[in-house]
């Protein structure tokens, strides 16, 4: 039976929260072979624990799919939702990276925040679900080192 989306095709506000946040799924119509799903944010924001000053980050996220798709739109409104929430660059990448694993049950999924400088010093975190299934092949992430102006 097909799932019920309740955001495609519709005006839908940013959610208040990670937690208030809903992440739909779709059936994988391809779970008779792997296949890696990437989705790159470059322009993800939240908030400092410390100071309440924006942070910046451009994640990557790549994962092989099981039974179920992420429906992007959901996925996007889930980061959205981090616009006006406060956690440290670590604790933010694993909680979406933990987010979505438990959500899909994905084969392997792998999520980097490169995260832009503050105080001087890049941030840059990678969590990932055991090993990458022996017949995928993971493309490079692609993201330059940041190495400031000049």
């Amino acid at each position: 039976m097909p799932r019920k989306l309740t955001q495609l095709g519709r005006r839908v506000a940013i959610p208040k929260s990670p937690d208030a946040a809903k992440l739909e799924t779709v059936a994988n119509a391809h779970r008779d072979g792997d296949y890696v799903v990437r989705f790159t944010a470059p322009e993800f924001t939240c908030l400092c624990p410390i100071t309440g000053q924006p942070d910046f980050a451009h994640f990557v996220i790549d994962y092989c799919p099981a039974k179920l798709l992420v429906e992007s739109k959901s996925l996007k409104l889930y980061l959205n939702s981090y616009r006006n929430y406060a956690a440290f660059h670590e604790d933010t990448t694993v909680m979406i990276g933990k987010r979505l694993a438990a959500e899909l049950k994905p084969k392997y999924l792998r999520i980097v925040g490169f995260w832009y400088p503050r105080g001087g010093m890049p941030i840059d975190v990678f969590w990932q679900t055991g090993r990458v299934p022996a017949n995928i092949w993971l493309p490079d992430l692609e993201v330059e080192p940041y190495r400031g102006r000049g």
